[in-house]
């Protein structure tokens, strides 16, 4: 029996664990109505969370707890960093995060644990991090997906060998010497190793002035790049260029995509009721879909949404959208973001880490004072009508009215990419204004 699709994942009736019946939802808080359960049908469900042996329940909360440390991290860089545009890769994050989680240990370990919410050194954790890691990086010609962390460690470190075993066996990460001491050398190194792990993208990531002296060091670096083809491809005749409504108001014209496919739609809102809408849009294979959410009303600020995201409601749209066939627009927009993450952790509640009189690495080495002195991350989107770059020649297509709904992505909108199996959010960003 395949234990990560148990009894908690839910089934396709819309029945749940404890025999309830969805008959109504928010974007945030389903609404749910209890009937009496048959005798027969309880313990054929106990029957089969006994078989499960346990991880039902584990690997639920990991899926949740993936999502809801994506939704925070993107919304303390969001607000710590004032950005207009972003894209970020929490999984990238993450996985960084549990790499220094086998190193860590005292209250260091613990504020790790408590924002992934999660321990790395428990088996369901591995074996799950390992599924999904596998899953997401089984690339195909039409799919290039590169996640990759590593840690910088000052040379002449001692390094625990459990440690190095650590590292070697987690989700393509490296353990790399240099000498912080050199600062321009240690910035070409990581220049070097982050342009080999985002598809040659990108030739400067730090400067060498980023670096202090004084302690042993650990530069925390994470990288994902991801570039797909859509399952229903955008038309490149049918691209038009046509007014996008920035933050401030102001108009600009951008390449605006078009496609008429069959997608899973849903009009939600906020607590407050801020009406806003939904649309996925899903890559080949459908392992990977994008979530591209819009204020239904133009007035209405990104943020306000933004500020509403939770674990649950990206659940929630994900199970509750309906297929419905529609008229897609989409700007076409490429996004490359650098963050220093030192803030925005935190802000999350890991900061002994970056204190080089708190943090406790003894997992990594005995040596005294070592502690993250950079905790960098970059992130890479591309997105165009057939999932390739386009070519210089752009085609002026005045598209026929249709009856059908209309998704029309012409204001600022959020969106990520979620991996449907973990659940996990691959990347989320935000768009303001295609052509920066």
């Amino acid at each position: 029996m395949d234990v990560s699709k148990c009894l908690a994942e839910g089934d396709p009736q819309g029945v749940t664990s404890r025999g309830q019946h969805r008959t109504a939802h928010t974007d945030r808080f389903p609404v749910v109505h209890t009937y009496p359960m048959p005798p027969v049908l309880f313990w054929l469900l106990l029957y089969s969370c006994c078989l499960c042996q346990g991880h039902c329940h584990p690997y639920d909360r990991l899926r949740e707890q993936n999502t809801e440390f994506a939704v925070k991290l993107y919304q303390k860089i969001v607000t710590t960093e004032n950005r207009t545009d972003v894209v970020i890769s929490p999984s990238s994050v993450a996985r960084s995060l549990g790499l220094l989680q086998f190193g860590a240990q005292g209250s260091t370990f613990t504020q790790i644990e408590k924002t992934l919410g999660y321990n790395v050194f428990d088996k369901s954790v591995k074996i799950f991090m390992k599924s999904m890691h596998r899953e997401l990086t089984n690339s195909s010609q039409d799919t290039s997906i590169c996640l990759a962390c590593a840690l910088f460690v000052q040379a002449g470190t001692p390094i625990s060998t459990q440690f190095t075993e650590y590292t070697v066996q987690w989700a393509n990460s490296s353990l790399q010497l240099t000498n912080f001491t050199e600062h321009n050398r240690t910035a070409i190194q990581i220049n070097q190793w982050v342009n080999r792990n985002t598809g040659g993208g990108t030739e400067t990531m730090v400067a060498g002035g980023q670096f202090g002296s004084g302690f042993m060091q650990i530069a925390l670096v994470s990288t994902m790049y991801f570039k797909s083809k859509w399952k229903t491809k955008f038309s490149f005749t049918d691209t038009q260029t046509l007014p996008f409504i920035s933050t401030d108001g102001s108009v600009v014209k951008v390449p605006m995509m078009h496609q008429t496919a069959d997608v899973a739609y849903g009009q939600f809102e906020t607590p407050s009721h801020e009406k806003f809408t939904v649309v996925e849009l899903p890559y080949l294979g459908n392992t990977v879909s994008m979530f591209v959410v819009r204020p239904t009303d133009r007035n209405t600020p990104l943020s306000s949404i933004e500020s509403n995201l939770t674990s649950k409601s990206i659940t929630t749209w994900a199970n509750t959208m309906k297929k419905i066939k529609m008229d897609i627009f989409l700007p076409r927009f490429k996004l490359e973001s650098y963050s220093d993450l030192r803030m925005a952790l935190s802000a999350l509640g890991i900061s002994d880490l970056f204190d080089p009189r708190k943090a406790d690495f003894k997992g990594i080495s005995e040596q005294k004072n070592l502690y993250v002195s950079q905790a960098i991350h970059k992130a890479q989107i591309e997105v165009e009508e057939g999932g390739t770059r386009a070519s210089g020649v752009t085609a002026m297509v005045l598209l026929k009215r249709s009856r059908m709904p209309v998704f029309k992505a012409d204001r600022p909108f959020f969106f990520f990419l979620r991996q449907a199996s973990s659940g996990s959010v691959l990347f989320i960003g935000r768009v303001t204004n295609p052509l920066h």
